[in-house]
Parts: structure tokens; sequence; C-alpha cells
């Protein structure tokens, strides 16, 4: 398929939440994850650095925005800061060539939601696409720890009276914590409720996003309320 084809956006899928802005330098691959986003359903919109695609992602509302670390110029991950001090409130997958705590941490503090691991994979993208672009349930409840609210609506949590943005990936994962209140919860029932499809490899993916968490519900010297069970997982309780 032609390349000005695939990057040329669709007019009807301005504000669409099935557009992905995929920001990638690498051409053939940018191309092959258009066709992909195209078969499983999806307008893919591509830009193949920073600049262009903070441009993309100001003239088109994508429903999902995928960046590589490594681009020309600005990196990926100044794109992603980028766009979360500018507003931009969608989800955001960072493509990584290299898995280390460090790659995670740093993906974390730029705002990402989530990475995918090179080289790629057509099946383990759509999956994380379609985990995060499922529709969302029109649920206005709020669940309630202690001093800890989370507003289901908005995907915020309340404490000491301040409202705290989370991002979707810190948002399932306060919110089945506190679904299961001082159950103690093993890794391995956090990744299979919470990431919503199979992980593969040695990963500290769950400490990387408990700590961010915690560093964001316990910022104003709050007591802890999840807390780590030694070689077993997590709990939320208050004691």
């Amino acid at each position: 398929m032609d390349a000005a084809l695939l990057d040329r956006v669709d007019s009807t899928g301005f504000g669409c939440q099935s557009c992905v802005l995929v920001v990638e330098s690498d051409v053939t691959l940018a191309q092959r994850i258009a066709l992909d986003l195209k078969e499983g359903g999806y307008n893919p919109i591509l830009a193949h650095d920073a600049n262009s695609g903070l441009t993309q992602a100001d003239e088109v509302q994508a429903g999902l925005i995928a960046i590589d670390r490594i681009l020309p110029g600005n990196s990926g991950l100044w794109l992603c800061k980028h766009l979360r001090s500018t507003g931009h409130r969608v989800p955001i997958l960072m493509l990584l060539a290299s898995d280390t705590v460090d790659d995670r941490v740093a993906c974390l503090e730029a705002g990402a939601d989530d990475y995918v691991m090179k080289p790629y994979s057509s099946e383990k993208f759509l999956c994380m696409v379609e985990f995060y672009l499922k529709p969302e349930r029109q649920d206005t409840n709020q669940l309630r720890f202690v001093d800890l609210v989370l507003d289901l609506s908005s995907r915020q949590a309340i404490r000491g009276g301040r409202a705290i943005d989370l991002t979707m990936k810190e948002f399932e994962l306060l919110k089945f914590l506190m679904e299961h209140p001082r159950e103690v919860l093993t890794r391995e029932q956090i990744l299979e409720n919470v990431w919503g499809y199979e992980f593969m490899g040695e990963s500290n993916v769950i400490e990387v996003y408990i700590r961010y968490l915690r560093l964001k519900i316990e910022n104003e010297g709050e007591k802890r309320l999840i807390q780590t069970v030694r070689g077993v997982g997590y709990v939320l309780r208050d004691s």
C-alpha cells in the first residue's frame, strides 16, 4: 500500500475513538502497524517524528497514541511528556526495544499508560490496543476505602479533598485493589485482572506501577494503604 495513502487522515476520523496515532520513524514498520490496525477495524494515522506526531495529536482526536521511544530529533519520551503537559488524556503506549526497570520507570514518568516490546508482534500490539479502546462502562458509582475514594466515571482518585489524576493503568490497578479490600492479591491475579492480556517474560512492571500509584495517593503524607506482602503480592488495608 502507498505510504502517502497510509499517512493520509480519513476526514471521518476526527474525534473518532477508533483512530490510532502511530509515531514511528521506521517507515516500513509504521506501514505494517497501519495495515494491522486497518485489518483490526481501526483508523491508523501515521507520523514519523515527534514534531509531526505532536501536530497530528493536536489536529486529530485519536482514541490512542502509540509512540516509539527512539525518534529522530526529540525523543518519544519528550513527545509523551509534552502531550501530557498540554492536556492530552488519551491512552499512550510506548514502543520499547529494551525491557529494563529504568525503561519502565522512564515511560511512567513521561506519562505513558503502558508499553509494547519490540520486535513488533501484530497479535500482542492489537491485543493491547483492543484492551485500551474497549468501550467504557457507564458506571457512575464510587469505590471507597478509609479516606480514599475512586470515582469510576471521572477515573480520578480523591484523598484529603484533592482530586488525583490517574493514567488508565493506574486507575485499573487501584480499582482492582479497592474491589478486594483487605484481600491479599498475588502478582498473577493482578497481572491477569489488570493487564487483561498474556504477560510474557520476567518483569517488575507491577512494582513500578505500585510505586507511582503510592506516590500519587500518599504525596501529602497520608497513611500507606497499599501494602506489600513479601513473596506474595499486595493488599489494600489500613493497619
